[in-house]
């Protein structure tokens, strides 16, 4: 049988503006790169890094109840005008911040 995977723990914010920035901007320059820039990808980072931010301003650090948080909340959100999801944004918020701590993404390592 398999071992779980164990959850990853973001280190406390220590400045949530450039947090924030950051993941916008990260986001926001991969919607554009993955398949074609639109201008609803700008609403789509904005509105992703307030989410994340907001889960973190409120002490959440669990990478996985992070990603649950930015699907429910981006649920909401009118996708008609883009090629992505919640789920492709979900994820990719994730795949940044693993990036950004050294983590392999295929491996969790």
């Amino acid at each position: 049988m398999a071992e779980p995977i164990p959850s990853i723990t973001l280190p406390p914010v220590a400045n949530p503006d450039q947090e924030k920035t950051w993941l916008q901007k990260s986001l926001h320059q991969w919607l554009n790169e993955e398949f074609i820039p639109e201008d609803v990808n700008q609403e789509i980072a904005e509105r992703a890094a307030l989410i994340f931010m907001r889960q973190r301003m409120e002490g959440e650090n669990d990478l996985g109840s992070l990603v649950i948080a930015i699907i429910t909340e981006m649920r909401s959100f009118d996708f008609s005008q883009s090629f992505y999801g919640e789920f492709a944004i979900a994820n990719a918020v994730s795949d940044l911040l693993l990036e950004s701590l050294g983590f392999d993404k295929c491996c969790g390592q």
